[in-house]
């Protein structure tokens, strides 16, 4: 990641951030590394109405899910230590349909905490995701729901590969400060100080069939935040497509003419598409060569110099001073410390 904030459009309220820095705390853990990572100035913090991309809340995330060991970031007495949610979706793999598939994703839910209880039901031609609170998640009850429900939403549409548009959004809680943002957050009228929390949609889509199989379910574990982070899209987000050609393909986006002939783009298109989904190329190539460095650091014993090379660099220094810049510490720490 460079040194430089994201260029793109900040709509995530900074409230969000500001929940995972208390679980941090809660936990007497520093989340410093972590707001680096997001590229988060510190005395943003302190600006209510402050605004971030979904790139710096995708990785502040991801950074805070591994320091923490709970996806959860600290909403509920337990910990759900990395993977949980993915175990969740694998057990829905196998439904014949997206109703059997949501039954049985709630139930299981339910299984790994007892501090929010989820319910799929329908009525008058409506399917609702319901979200029960069962003990007093207080000052990240708005994190907390809100991720579950666009969590739950994403597994959904990604499962039949089709976007499901909300009919309404029903919120337990009063509106927030930053009400505003939640036009982004769902689709569709939201409604606060509701009896319960729950998204709504047309009970047709139950009887879509499932999609997705075991080596689909692998391709997005690697990137699983963004069915939480960012609206589906039936088409795949561009951001995926380009971070999966860099890694790969190198031969064929060496460049952003290059990459873009490869995806049948204009490079003009390309650039455009990707600032639309909050990241630039220079973004995913960084976090590309950062992803494939850090395996190779830690999987095998081969120089740094040969590991500069491998990653793209033309020279170890430049390379040492680029993965510091990415992860806060230098590669010789990182593998020690592994």
């Amino acid at each position: 990641m460079n040194a430089a904030a994201p260029s793109t459009r900040a709509e995530t309220p900074i409230a969000f951030i500001q929940a995972m820095v208390k679980a941090y705390l809660r936990r007497n853990m520093d989340p410093a590394e972590a707001l680096k990572k997001a590229q988060i100035a510190p005395n943003l913090l302190h600006q209510a109405d402050a605004r971030v991309t979904a790139l710096q809340m995708e990785w502040m995330s991801e950074a805070a899910m591994r320091e923490l060991d709970d996806e959860a970031l600290g909403w509920f007495r337990r910990r759900l230590p990395w993977g949980s949610y993915g175990m969740l979706v694998r057990a829905s793999l196998t439904a014949p349909n997206l109703g059997v598939a949501l039954a049985r994703w709630c139930r299981h839910h339910n299984l790994l905490t007892d501090d929010i209880r989820l319910a799929l039901s329908t009525s008058n031609g409506q399917a609702h995701i319901e979200l029960h609170e069962a003990h007093d998640l207080k000052d990240l009850r708005e994190f907390c729901t809100v991720s579950v429900l666009r969590n739950a939403l994403g597994v959904a549409c990604w499962l039949t590969d089709s976007r499901i548009p909300l009919s309404a959004t029903d919120l337990q809680f009063a509106p927030p400060r930053h009400a505003d943002s939640y036009r982004v957050l769902f689709d569709g009228p939201v409604r606060f100080e509701a009896p319960h929390s729950q998204l709504s949609f047309d009970a047709g889509y139950l009887q879509l069939p499932i999609r997705r199989d075991e080596a689909a379910l692998q391709r997005m574990l690697q990137r699983a935040l963004l069915l939480t982070v960012r609206p589906y899209r039936r088409d795949r987000l561009l951001v995926e497509k380009v971070r999966q050609t860099l890694a790969e393909h190198p031969d064929r986006s060496r460049n952003a003419e290059d990459l873009a002939a490869w995806l049948n783009l204009s490079p003009r298109t390309l650039h455009r598409q990707l600032k639309e989904e909050g990241a630039s190329l220079q973004q995913l190539k960084d976090a590309v060569r950062r992803d494939l460095a850090m395996d190779l650091l830690l999987r095998t014993g081969r120089p740094i110099k040969q590991i500069a090379a491998e990653v793209g660099f033309q020279n170890e220094k430049s390379f040492m001073r680029a993965f510091k810049g990415w992860t806060g510490a230098s590669p010789e720490t990182i593998r020690k410390n592994s």
